[in-house]
């Protein structure tokens, strides 16, 4: 055998074992992780508890209570379902604090007719204003959950189910499967409900305890890449120090041509005739996004502006618009990664809470509007937008307005995380004369050409 001819097999298996390690490399650094978990946010979730108080002649009486234990994700109108499959043949008789969507056949019940008979129930809400001898604790909210950071007083939703056909005891009563969350659209995705100690309760003057006669459990994670297939936000950038703005990246939640695969590619313009009939169809409820044509096609843009320099601090301003014509958004927030939150002086016109998901490590901030002032982000138009400024102090050790430092590293809105510029984008200063004009490619192609070149001479 030729021995030339086996160093030559030789090299092209290594170029070729070299490329696709250098292609798989450059893949999970170039799409997005699909997993539920949320570093910013590694123990949030939606907890599901059933707690049976009573047993009844034929079944019992539960208060089902979902608990937002996210930290800055939460679920806004219209508001969460709920749903399941029975485990035998259950019906609901009643309930109080919320209803389910369809009665079901009931027609083999003579007298009193339950609530619900269908196999798979799906409960909603209700909404406020609801007679009090409908109501429980922490019902009537039209299916709206804070976040937990937010308000964790409001982070909790309740209601009572009073369930026959069931069993009347601890050994013959089954759990529900096949939970379903949605809020109000897909993302979440519930583990299976687990029997666990039963919950404690404390009366009102904390003299007594009593306790469950059954509890459940259900863990509901979210999935930003089941809620949605295309991005809902994006971040532009400027600064004071230079003429350039850094635009959200094209087509970052769709094309308006809708062939990049990136989304259908509806939009409107905002100078369309008789806007309005396109936005609300008469006699028509459509939740599906609206949104103004733009090059990036996000429903939500968050522009961050480096706006001032003073010799102890420097000042942000930032800016949330609202491209959606058919969406209100209330109890808005917005999650900012940045080294110098540990620095933040002052905000104005924004709630603030310091996130800290790394111990010893303060560069994660949660924003939000204040009550009954911009809490309320309308739709896209002239009031479709909310401001605020940041005053950061500076420190000598690492402050600089070099090389992006002063723009977040990630910014997340109503917990779903935002599409950012690439960072040789950023707007740098004037007199700095490394900033790359080539693509960050470059140098990966480089190491590519050099290795291929090496294993061809061995």
């Amino acid at each position: 055998m030729d021995p030339s001819s086996s160093l030559f097999t030789v090299s092209v298996t290594k170029i070729t074992t070299f490329t696709i390690s250098l292609l798989f490399l450059i893949s999970c650094s170039t799409f997005t992780s699909t997993e539920a978990y949320d570093a910013l946010d590694p123990n949030g979730n939606i907890t599901i508890k059933w707690d049976v108080i009573q047993w009844t002649a034929d079944g019992y009486v539960a208060v089902v209570t979902m608990y937002n234990f996210q930290q800055y994700r939460h679920i806004q109108s219209p508001g969460w379902t709920l749903g399941w499959t029975w485990a035998k043949k259950e019906v609901i008789w009643s309930m109080m604090g919320a209803q389910t969507t369809e009665q079901g056949d009931c027609s083999k019940f003579k007298g009193n007719v339950p609530h619900c008979c269908k196999k798979n129930p799906t409960v909603v809400d209700l909404l406020p204003g609801t007679p009090y001898n409908q109501q429980i604790a922490n019902c009537c909210k039209g299916g709206v959950i804070s976040s937990w950071a937010q308000d964790p007083a409001g982070a909790v939703s309740s209601f009572q189910v009073s369930v026959g056909a069931a069993g009347t005891t601890n050994k013959t009563v089954r759990v529900p499967k096949n939970i379903t969350l949605k809020a109000p659209g897909p993302g979440y995705t519930c583990g299976p409900a687990k029997i666990v100690r039963p919950t404690a309760f404390m009366s009102a003057d904390k003299r007594r305890v009593t306790q469950a006669l059954m509890t459940w459990n259900i863990t509901c994670t979210y999935s930003q890449f089941l809620a949605q297939k295309t991005p809902t936000c994006c971040v532009s950038l400027s600064s004071f120090y230079n003429d350039t703005i850094v635009s959200c990246p094209t087509c970052a939640c769709g094309c308006q041509n809708g062939t990049a695969g990136t989304g259908s590619g509806t939009c409107v313009h905002p100078d369309t005739p008789h806007l309005a009939s396109v936005i609300s169809p008469p006699g028509k409820s459509d939740n599906t996004p609206l949104v103004q044509c733009t090059s990036h096609m996000c429903p939500i843009r968050v522009h961050w502006h480096v706006k001032l320099n003073y010799k102890e601090y420097w000042r942000v301003k930032v800016t949330v618009t609202n491209f959606n014509y058919r969406m209100n958004y209330s109890l808005w927030n917005m999650v900012v990664q940045h080294p110098n939150f540990d620095n933040l002086t002052k905000i104005f016109s924004f709630q603030y809470k310091s996130l800290t998901p790394y111990e010893g490590l303060n560069d994660t901030a949660m924003l939000w509007g204040v009550k009954f002032y911009n809490d309320f982000l309308s739709q896209a138009g002239p009031l479709g937008n909310v401001q605020s400024e940041l005053l950061f102090r500076k420190d000598e050790s690492t402050f600089t307005f070099d090389k992006g430092w002063a723009f977040p590293r990630r910014i997340y809105f109503n917990g779903d995380n935002c599409v950012m510029p690439p960072p040789d984008a950023y707007p740098w200063l004037p007199n700095d004369s490394s900033r790359p004009v080539t693509s960050l490619l470059l140098p990966v192609m480089t190491l590519f050409l050099s290795m291929a070149f090496l294993f061809a001479h061995v």
